[in-house]
């Protein structure tokens, strides 16, 4: 089987225990603070992770051109979109820039069309209806008024998307984990540039050990993240990849169920057009593939 399917399953599933587990954590002082926090422990991790893995010498025979992209994805994708995304989300309903932020694979599709050649066929097309239907559904009430927080939350998705885009591309000659760090690396610098000036760093200082608990914790769970995607983005179509990255909300929804946690019907209809919309989009063969591969692994450390 592609390893990158199962490599981006791996990252969907992460994804829906991350939401999962979020219900359960402490708010901190500042999202923005929340955020350097956990990009800038992720870019320690990983940091970490290359030197003790003896990769750190790769980083010196990169390209310039190669960093340059690499400080490009950490600005338009470990940096500027949180901040708008944060701070979009204050001022929008939850529902609705959740929606917002899963049209991704939309312009991801279309940007890795136009700038890698990747087909868009008409299982994708038939597919990505079912995706949207499946979202919309959990608007409860279709409001077609946009905000300010709406803007916030869609540039913030574009930006997303054309990191995604950019990342597959770098992906090219560069190793998932190398491309995870300039994420998180440069990512980290971008918004502690952003702190300095407006004097929030001093915030940090002011967090108990509780709220440092859970930034570590949910930093750990974003350094699988990154891992996982980028290693999987390598060896699959991005459009594909990111379509597969939706399963996280059906998942989230079964944890909630088992958990004995209240899910509606609306959620449950939700997350069965979306199964089914990630496999008319990605196959049926890759899809038991690749839970056929998730099931090899939770066997072989059982």
């Amino acid at each position: 089987m592609n390893k990158g399917y199962l490599l981006v399953f791996l990252t969907a599933i992460i994804s829906g225990f991350a939401i999962f587990i979020n219900k359960y954590g402490v708010s901190v002082v500042n999202p923005y603070i929340y955020t350097f926090l956990r990009v800038l422990a992720v870019a320690v991790f990983l940091t970490a992770l290359l030197s003790l893995f003896k990769d750190w010498q790769k980083l010196k025979k990169l390209t310039k051109k190669q960093w340059i992209l690499l400080v490009l994805i950490g600005l338009v994708g470990g940096s500027i979109p949180f901040l708008l995304f944060f701070k979009g989300l204050s001022q929008t309903l939850a529902a609705k820039g959740s929606f917002i932020h899963k049209t991704m694979f939309i312009y991801v599709a279309l940007l890795a069309h136009l700038f890698l050649k990747e087909k868009i066929d008409r299982r994708f097309f038939w597919g990505g209806i079912l995706l949207l239907l499946g979202n919309l559904i959990l608007l409860k009430k279709l409001s077609f008024e946009i905000g300010k927080g709406d803007i916030l939350v869609f540039f913030a998705t574009l930006l997303w998307a054309i990191e995604n885009t950019i990342s597959k591309y770098a992906l090219r000659e560069l190793e998932g984990k190398i491309v995870a760090w300039g994420r998180m690396f440069f990512g980290a610098i971008f918004i502690f540039l952003f702190l300095l000036p407006t004097g929030q760093l001093h915030l940090i200082s002011k967090l108990n050990l509780k709220q440092i608990s859970w930034v570590l914790i949910t930093a750990i769970i974003l350094l699988g993240y990154v891992l996982t995607w980028y290693s999987g983005l390598k060896l699959i179509p991005v459009s594909q990849a990111t379509v597969i990255l939706l399963l996280g909300s059906p998942i989230t929804t079964f944890l909630n169920l088992i958990s004995g946690g209240k899910v509606t019907h609306l959620e449950i209809i939700s997350a069965i057009l979306i199964i089914f919309g990630v496999i008319l989009v990605i196959g049926v063969k890759e899809v038991f593939r690749a839970i056929k591969g998730l099931k090899n692994i939770i066997y072989a450390r059982a």
